[in-house]
C-alpha cells in the first residue's frame, strides 16, 4: 500500500468510536452504569488483521467474474496446503488479502483472478463495493481504499485449481 494511504489510517475519531455515542433506542436517553458513561462505551475493541482479511476475501469471492483468489504461487501451496488434513480452510479465504487495520479504519490489497470474457472493470468496481460494503457492515470500520491486482486470467479450457469454488453461489 501506498505511503500516502498510510497517513489517512491513523485518523483520530471522536471518543465515540465510529458510530458514535448511541442513546437506548426509541428517543430513549443511554443508559448509564454506576462509572458514569453509557454502558456501550466503556471498554474498547479491536478487531484483528485476519478478521478483515476474512471478510473482503468471502466478499470478492462472490462476485461473478472472479475465478480465484491470489497470485499463481499462493494458489498452488494453498491448494497443497487445503488438502493436507489440518491444513486449514481459513487460509483459503484469506488468499490473496492483505488488510492493515487501525482503531477506525482500514485499507485492504486483493490479488484475484478474472474469468475469461468479463469486463475486468466491472468486476474490479464489484468487487470494491462488496467488500466496502461488507467489511463497514460487519466491523464498523471505515475502508479508505480497495487496491485490486488482477493477477492472471482463467481460460475456459483451462484445468480447474479450486474445484469447491465452481458451486458457491456468487452475486451478480
Amino acid at each position: 500500500m501506498s505511503e500516502s494511504s498510510t497517513s489517512n489510517r491513523s485518523e483520530n475519531r471522536p471518543s465515540g468510536g465510529a458510530s458514535g455515542e448511541q442513546s437506548g433506542g426509541r428517543g430513549e436517553p443511554a443508559r448509564r452504569g454506576p462509572g458514569g458513561g453509557p454502558a456501550g462505551s466503556r471498554g474498547r475493541t479491536t478487531i484483528a488483521d485476519g478478521v478483515v482479511q476474512k471478510i473482503a476475501g468471502m466478499a470478492a469471492r462472490d462476485v461473478v467474474g472472479v475465478h480465484a483468489m491470489g497470485g499463481g504461487m499462493a494458489r498452488t501451496f494453498g491448494a497443497v496446503r487445503d488438502r493436507v488434513p489440518g491444513g486449514g480452510q481459513s487460509s483459503s479465504v484469506t488468499r490473496g488479502v492483505k488488510a492493515e487495520v487501525g482503531e477506525v479504519q482500514t485499507a485492504l490489497d486483493l490479488e484475484i483472478v478474472i474469468d475469461y470474457g468479463v469486463s475486468i472493470s466491472d468486476v474490479a468496481r464489484s468487487v470494491r463495493e462488496n467488500v466496502v460494503s461488507a467489511v463497514e457492515r460487519m466491523t464498523g470500520l471505515e475502508v479508505v481504499e480497495v487496491n485490486i491486482a488482477v493477477s492472471d486470467v482463467r481460460l475456459p479450457d483451462e484445468e480447474d485449481d479450486d474445484e469447491d469454488d465452481q458451486d458457491r453461489p456468487r452475486l451478480q
